[in-house]
C-alpha cells in the first residue's frame, strides 16, 4: 500500500487552505471528505471575509474550489474517514470505501450540528426540524417557523429566513440574544420576527409533520403553532475518529500555536480543535498553519 507524506482530512476552509499550502510545499498528499467547502456552505451572508465586502457562503466556497484546482490537489470526495490507526511510524485511516497510509495527518473535520434533545425531535426530523437554513429554508415559503437559537447560527438562519417565510419565531434560553450586536440590531428591526428569550424549547409535536412547539418561559408554558423549527444552538467537534490525541471537555482536539497536537506527526485545523474563534477566515488562517508546520516536520523524517 502507497503511504503518502501527507494525508489531509476534510475539504471546509482549513483543509483547503491546508491543501493549498501543502501543494506549493510539494508535499505528496491527498484530501478526504465527504463534501467540499464544509460548513462554508451552510453560512448565507458573509460580510467578514477579508476582499469581499459581501459574499454568500455558496460563492466563497466555490471561489476555495477554484483556488485549489489550480494547484490539481487529488480530492477523493464522498468518502468518510472512520477511524485514524497508529501503523508503525505511520498512520492508517480507514474510510467508508478504502484504508490509506500517511507519514502525516491533518484533522480538518469541523463540526456537526448540535441537537436539542427533546421529544419529538427524532420523530419530526426531515419533517418539519431542520439543522441547515441555507440549505432547507426556500422549503419554507410563506410558512411560519421558529428559529431556535439567539447566537450567530440563529441571527444568520432569521436573516435568511425573512425573505422566505410569512413569520418567525426566535427562541432563545437566555436573556438576551448573544451574536454580533450589529446582526441583533439587524434582527430586531425585522417587523415579521418575534423573539422570546429565557425560553427553553420543551416538545415539538405534529401529525405527519410539525405542527408547534411548547416553551417554558419562567414558570409559564407557551404553545406555539409553527410549520417548521430550525435548530441553531451551536455544535459539536467531528473528533472522534481519534482516540489518542488529547481533547478538551467539549471533545475539541487541542493544538498548540503550531497546530501540533499530543501526539508527533498528527496535525488539526479549524472549527474541529480547540482555536478561539470559530470563523472562516480564522480557519484558513489555521490550515495554512498547520501544512507550514506539517513540511517542517517532514523535513526530519
Amino acid at each position: 500500500m502507497r503511504t503518502y507524506e501527507l494525508i489531509i482530512i476534510g475539504a471546509g476552509p482549513a483543509g483547503l487552505t491546508s491543501g493549498i499550502y501543502a501543494a506549493r510545499k510539494k508535499i505528496d498528499f491527498i484530501i478526504i471528505t465527504k463534501d467540499i467547502g464544509g460548513q462554508t456552505l451552510y453560512s448565507w451572508d458573509i460580510e467578514n471575509y477579508i476582499g469581499y465586502q459581501f459574499i454568500t457562503g455558496v460563492e466563497l466556497a466555490e471561489k476555495f474550489k477554484e483556488h485549489i484546482k489550480e494547484f490539481n490537489v487529488e480530492i477523493r470526495e464522498n468518502e468518510a474517514v472512520i477511524k485514524i490507526l497508529k501503523d508503525g511510524r505511520s498512520f492508517r485511516l480507514v474510510t467508508t470505501k478504502n484504508e490509506y497510509l500517511a507519514k502525516t495527518v491533518i484533522i480538518a473535520t469541523g463540526r456537526k450540528p448540535r441537537e436539542l434533545g427533546i421529544k419529538g425531535e427524532n420523530e419530526f426530523r426531515n419533517r418539519g426540524i431542520t439543522y441547515c437554513a441555507t440549505c432547507d429554508a426556500p422549503l419554507f415559503k410563506d410558512k411560519i417557523v421558529a428559529v431556535v437559537g439567539g447566537g450567530n447560527a440563529g441571527l444568520d438562519a432569521v436573516l435568511q429566513l425573512s425573505r422566505i417565510a410569512d413569520k418567525i419565531y426566535l427562541i432563545e434560553v437566555k436573556s438576551e440574544l448573544t451574536g454580533d450586536k450589529f446582526v441583533v440590531e439587524k434582527v430586531k428591526e425585522i417587523k415579521k420576527v418575534e423573539i422570546f428569550v429565557n425560553s427553553k424549547i420543551m416538545e415539538i409535536y405534529g401529525d405527519k409533520f410539525v405542527n408547534g412547539v411548547k416553551l417554558r418561559r419562567n414558570d409559564e408554558i407557551i404553545d406555539i403553532k409553527v410549520n417548521g423549527i430550525f435548530v441553531e444552538i451551536g455544535s459539536i467537534p467531528n473528533s472522534e475518529i481519534i482516540d489518542f490525541v488529547e481533547k478538551n471537555e467539549y471533545g475539541e482536539i487541542i493544538v498548540d500555536c503550531k497546530n501540533k497536537t499530543s501526539y508527533p506527526g498528527i496535525f488539526a485545523a479549524g472549527d474541529v480543535t480547540n482555536v478561539f474563534a470559530k470563523q472562516i477566515i480564522v480557519a484558513c488562517g489555521e490550515g495554512a498553519k498547520a501544512s507550514i508546520s506539517c513540511f517542517e516536520y517532514l523535513k526530519y523524517l
